[in-house]
Parts: C-alpha cells; sequence; structure tokens
C-alpha cells in the first residue's frame, strides 16, 4: 500500500500533453500570477539548457527517480520507489487488471470453496534469479514470515485475517482465514508482497532475489539501483537489456538530465507543467500523458466545531471552481473526481452529488449553518500543507476562492514530515494531500472512514463517524461476490459525496517524459513502472 502526503482501456490510450482552455477566453486573475512564476521557472530552465546533448549508453535505459528505494526486501519496502523497483524484480501471487481487479500472476488460477478458504494453482518452471524453483513452500514461507513476526514490517496488518498456510504440494497453497476477509487477494497483488526463496531472512535487503522479469545488479544509497533483464523469466521478456535508476532529487536537475541525454526517462516528475511543455519542445524529446489514479484531495478535521457543521463542508465545497485550477495550475494534466475511488476501479460510482461552481448556494449554506458575514468576513479556518510549490499555488487559488463566500482561509505551509505528522496526529482545521496506489481498491474506505481506524490505528485522521458507513465496509469486507459488493460500495461513496469528510479534487494524470529512443511504452492507471517490461531502446 503506497500512501503519499499512488478501466477499460480504450480510457487510458497514450495522447499527447495538452493545454486547456481557448483562445480568448477569460483569464482569471489569479492565473496572471500562476502564469508569471511559471514563466520565471521556464525561463530559468531553458537558460541552464544550453548544454550539448550527451550520447546515451545504447544498451542501458537510465530512468530519473526523485529518492532512493529505502528498502528493496519486498516484505517491507513501503514507500513508493521501494515497491516500483521490487515489483519489477519479484513475482506476486496475483497480479491486477485493467479495471483495478486482480488477475492470475504467479497464481494460474485459484479457487474459493467458502469465505475462510483460498486455494491457488501456481504455474510450473518458475525459478528464482539464482536458479531455485519457485514452488508453493516459498510463497508461504514469505507470507509465514510476516505473520510469525521472523520479519518486522507493517505490511504484516494487510494479512492479520490470515489464521495458518498450507503447502500440500509443489504447486498448491491454501490460506485459512480468521474470518472473512475479501480484500485479501488485493493484498497478494502487484507490488504488494513478492515472493522470496524459502528462509530468506535481512539478506533480501542487501541483495534482492526474485523471479521477476528483472535481476538486481546493484545499489548505492542516493545514487543509484541498477537492475538487469531476467533471460530465463517464465513469462513475456523484458526487452531492456539494464536499467539504471538515477537518483536526482532536484526537479530542475531532472529537467537538464532529459536534456542533456544522460537521463532516458522521468514518470510524474515534480517539476511543473509548463516545465513539461519545455521539455516536449526538445526534438529528440517525447511525452506521453494518460489517466491517472492519484488523488488530490482536502480532508476536514470534524472534531472541529466549525467543520463539524456538514453544511460548512458543502459549502466550501460549493465554492470551490476546480477546472480553472486544472487547467492553469495542471495545464489540463489531471480530471475532476467524485470519489476517493478512481473511475478505472469495478467498484467506481461516479453517480453521486456533484459540488459543481456555486458561490450563491454556498452563501445560503453558511447562513442557514449560522455563520452571517460581518466585514466580508463569516470565519477563519487554518489549512496546512507541505512546502511543495505546486500545492502551494493550489492552496493560494483556494484561499481566493472560499474568500469570496466570506470564508478567511489562513495557510500554515512546513516541511514535509512537520506537515504530516500533524496530520497523523489530527493536529489541522484542514489539510491537503494525496493518495498515491492505497485508493486503487476499496478496502481503502476502511482505512480512511471506518470509526475502528482513528489514528494510529489507520488513516481516519479527520475522526469522521457513520455507523451507517462502518456497517457497509463491515458487510462489504465479508462478501466474495463482486456483484453484491459493488451496490454496497456504490452507496458507500453516496454517502461519503453527501457527508464530505474528505473533498475528491482531481485524479493527476500519468505524465512520462521520454527520449525518442525509448519506444513501445505502455502507461498504466497505476502509474507504476511497468512500461519497462514492454519497453525498447531503438537501435
Amino acid at each position: 500500500m503506497m500512501v503519499t502526503t499512488s478501466s477499460g482501456k480504450e480510457s487510458w490510450k497514450l495522447r499527447s500533453v495538452r493545454t486547456n482552455g481557448q483562445p480568448g477566453a477569460a483569464v482569471p486573475t489569479w492565473a496572471v500570477g500562476v502564469r508569471a512564476s511559471a514563466v520565471l521557472i521556464t525561463f530559468a530552465l531553458m537558460l541552464s539548457l544550453l548544454s550539448c546533448a550527451t550520447k546515451s549508453d545504447p544498451h542501458t535505459l537510465v530512468m530519473v527517480i526523485e529518492s532512493s528505494p529505502t528498502n528493496l526486501d519486498p516484505r517491507v519496502g513501503v514507500d513508493a520507489q521501494s515497491e516500483r523497483i521490487d515489483n519489477l524484480i519479484f513475482d506476486d501471487l496475483l497480479s491486477r487488471g485493467d479495471n483495478l481487479d486482480v488477475a492470475p500472476g504467479l497464481a494460474e488460477r485459484w479457487e474459493i470453496p467458502d469465505p475462510l478458504t483460498y486455494i491457488f494453482h501456481l504455474h510450473h518452471g518458475v525459478k528464482f534469479h539464482d536458479g531455485r524453483p519457485l514452488t508453493s513452500r516459498d510463497v508461504k514461507w514469505t507470507f509465514d514470515s510476516l505473520l510469525q513476526g521472523k520479519v518486522r514490517s507493517t505490511k504484516a496488518a494487510a494479512y492479520r485475517f490470515v489464521d495458518h498456510i498450507d503447502a500440500p504440494d509443489d504447486f498448491t497453497l491454501t490460506f485459512h482465514m480468521k474470518e472473512p476477509d475479501t480484500p485479501l487477494l488485493w493484498s497478494l497483488s502487484d507490488g504488494a508482497v513478492g515472493i522470496v526463496p524459502s528462509g530468506s531472512g535481512d539478506e533480501m535487503t542487501r541483495h534482492p532475489v526474485g523471479s521477476g522479469p528483472f535481476k538486481f545488479v546493484s545499489a548505492e544509497t542516493d545514487k543509484e539501483v541498477v537492475i538487469e533483464r531476467n533471460d530465463d523469466y517464465w513469462g513475456e521478456k523484458a526487452k531492456l537489456a539494464r536499467v539504471r535508476f538515477a537518483v536526482v532529487p532536484d526537479a530542475t536537475t531532472q529537467a537538464l538530465e532529459l536534456r542533456k541525454g544522460s537521463a532516458d526517462v522521468i514518470i510524474n516528475a515534480s517539476f511543473p507543467p509548463d516545465t513539461v511543455l519545455t521539455l516536449e519542445r526538445e526534438p529528440y524529446l517525447a511525452v506521453e500523458s494518460a489517466p491517472g489514479t492519484r488523488l488530490a484531495y482536502l480532508g476536514f478535521n470534524l472534531r472541529d466545531p466549525i467543520l463539524k457543521d456538514v453544511r460548512v463542508r458543502q459549502a466550501v465545497a460549493y465554492a470551490l471552481d476546480r477546472q480553472p485550477m486544472i487547467d492553469y495550475l495542471w495545464r489540463g494534466e489531471a480530471q475532476p473526481a467524485r470519489s476517493m475511488l478512481p473511475p478505472q476501479s469495478w467498484a467506481y460510482n461516479g453517480n453521486v452529488t456533484a459540488y459543481n461552481h456555486d458561490p450563491g448556494k454556498a452563501r445560503k449554506l453558511l447562513d442557514a449553518a449560522g455563520y452571517p458575514e460581518v466585514n466580508g468576513v463569516r470565519f477563519h479556518i487554518t489549512m496546512k500543507t507541505s512546502t511543495d510549490e505546486n500545492t502551494r499555488l493550489m492552496v493560494a487559488v483556494i484561499q481566493q476562492q472560499l474568500r469570496e463566500v466570506g470564508i478567511a482561509l489562513d495557510i500554515r505551509s512546513f516541511e514535509f514530515g512537520t506537515f504530516f505528522a500533524d496530520v497523523t496526529h489530527g493536529a489541522f482545521q484542514l489539510y491537503g494531500l494525496r493518495w498515491i496506489g492505497a485508493n486503487e481498491d476499496p478496502d481503502i474506505f476502511e482505512y480512511a472512514f471506518h470509526s475502528a481506524k482513528f489514528p494510529p490505528n489507520g488513516a481516519n485522521r479527520g475522526y469522521y463517524l457513520n455507523p451507517q458507513v462502518d456497517a457497509l465496509i463491515d458487510q462489504a469486507r465479508r462478501e466474495v461476490d463482486p456483484a453484491v459488493r459493488k451496490p454496497l460500495y456504490a452507496e458507500l461513496q453516496r454517502i461519503l459525496a453527501e457527508e464530505l469528510p474528505y473533498i475528491d479534487l482531481w485524479y493527476l494524470d500519468n505524465v512520462l517524459v521520454h527520449n525518442k529512443r525509448v519506444v513501445n511504452l505502455k502507461l498504466n492507471p497505476a502509474g507504476n513502472y511497468d512500461f519497462l517490461r514492454t519497453a525498447e531502446l531503438a537501435q
């Protein structure tokens, strides 16, 4: 589960990055400042991009990442870089389909004879990178090492309802449950826990051995991770001979590396959308974009005397005008959100209350809540945020939009660690964050909104409490049939849209900038590194 503060094929085909808005259209006053800031950033970048292109290694793809993975043992690493690189080195028991449902992986098929029993049948002929055959014994060890505390990891919590695991033969595995837990299948799929050899301990951190399409070569903290093709892979073999993940934290330097040709690829970079437009003009660089699942949202503290009133939360939602922010701040690289789940999910329900920009309705709700406007101000609320540049620009726009309905928004920006600590401890009125990856499965509703998941037990940081929501979540977790679960999640999303413990803002597009020598790139909604499985270097 990746937490950061992430449909059918026809809905996420590759398309060029574009700028929304028509020539001659009215431009919001705040957008002038945003455009001016963007112009300065872009101008500074163009001044820096005066060096000549560097010739690339014809056999190695260089991909820029912002930080080093914290732990390449797939049972332990929970940060985005660890999970995404691990997913290339290790195979999971299951994979994920186009609709963010589970699909075969190492297990070619499975049965659920009753809600407490899951039987998996493994592919034959799978080998680890060191030549050892992969059997059910290895799968059992991988999860037993978590359940029995042989490896200390927060990932163990995802398997808390597993009673024990049997491996009756080399290719059959049975999970016996303490109680029904339908999210188990998701917790066994891509990026969850890759399978390690039986007996593996702490050495997996230093030299990971998996069975995936790439093999680990080396890693140096804050510098690079190198992997190479597994020529004995049991599935479709990778086309790339070698991949070097170069750690480049600074956004401007990332752009320079692409411009010089010393880097080939970056996905969902931290540099602003205007930099993407600048790089796209380079003759040997290209940009691909596709709808993604990363959700930007605003979270309320429902214990706050002002924000506990649902009418106030609804008024804030009506006061916000998201489309101009998408057009001008994100250059159209985002899609409006109506749910915590992305539209690609099999459980998504978009037929819920929509809060289109309506300042008049916002004012009526605030009047009804007992907050009259006095000298242009009804009340003050404080929003905490990180120092990320794009986030700060977004919050400045939100501040102006709320001012139009009489809400004075005070902004407090902090270094990310301090900011996130305050959020997890409930020390906020309003905050803005993103979900990355974790919101792709409807089990996220339990983690974020169930009353049993108040911190430190989960991420219900706003202390939302609704017994009906708890009951729907509990019932859906125990149901095996997706046809039964789907209407339960649909009703859950309808209630959340009415009561607004969150305001779901938008799903950020996956944006990939690459050297044109890299071909056969296939983006997926999750925005992970699976495109490296099909990518090739043109000769």
